[in-house]
């Protein structure tokens, strides 16, 4: 760290954390988010389908467990007609939290008779792409407390217009404002389960206030376009060339 004339960050949880082991380069931390990793597609006119959309490693550090629970604990409290789609790898070798996982989880009461898709990873972008425009939101329950360093897939579904519902996660704090653009819970209550599919239930009962925010979401794509992520990496390295002693 102290060779480094600058130490980039991607998020302002990971420059706290850089700072809680090295608070004494406090001076050459700077905060540059990731950028979308593809152009933001054409806005689609079409109406949504009722689906709940996860994209990511199925691992039990995402919350897929809390998101089937939580998802269950909606349809008993009256959710009819949607479906829970989940997207990504199970496989312990792309970061998933394997196969007998996988089967416990397929076979665990909650989830039983529940309208689920396991799609498996899509690494094709069009077709990814897809999937965030056709969901009327999209979840993430990460409950990696150390593990979350920036939120990409949330990103995504934003730059799509799906509303993004996503855990209490320092990283989230930075493109997410609850209410305007996408939803917090408290992942870490002991009601946790509860308090997630009350506002799934809350979001597939409000289709305006989701079109509300879905507009707001897209702001992303402007302050995230590679674009406008290059010129903060651009001004960074203007900065340090200016202090670079003669």
């Amino acid at each position: 760290y102290g060779r480094a004339a600058c130490l980039r960050a991607p998020s302002s949880a990971v420059n706290q954390a850089i700072l809680l082991e090295a608070p004494h380069l406090s001076s050459r931390v700077r905060t540059i988010p990731n950028p979308l990793p593809f152009r933001p597609p054409p806005l689609l006119a079409a109406e949504r389908e009722p689906v709940i959309l996860y994209c990511g490693r199925l691992h039990p550090e995402k919350g897929i467990e809390l998101l089937i629970q939580a998802f269950s604990q909606a349809c008993a409290g009256g959710l009819s007609g949607w479906t829970l789609r989940l997207v990504g790898p199970t496989d312990t070798a792309a970061g998933g939290g394997g196969q007998a996982w996988l089967q416990a989880l397929l076979h665990a009461p909650e989830a039983t008779g529940l309208s689920i898709e396991w799609l498996g990873p899509i690494y094709e972008q069009e077709q990814l792409i897809s999937h965030y425009q056709q969901a009327a939101f999209f979840v993430y329950p990460s409950l990696a407390e150390n593990g979350e360093t920036f939120g990409l897939a949330p990103l995504e579904a934003m730059a799509c217009g799906a509303v993004p519902l996503v855990s209490d996660l320092a990283c989230f704090r930075d493109f997410i404002t609850p209410g305007v653009n996408g939803l917090i819970f408290n992942h870490r209550a002991a009601d946790s389960a509860a308090q997630l599919a009350q506002e799934i239930l809350n979001l597939t009962r409000d289709p305006e206030r989701r079109s509300v925010m879905a507009e707001a979401a897209l702001a992303v794509r402007h302050s995230h376009n590679p674009a406008s992520i290059a010129r903060q990496f651009l001004d960074g390295f203007e900065a340090l060339i200016q202090q670079r002693p003669n």
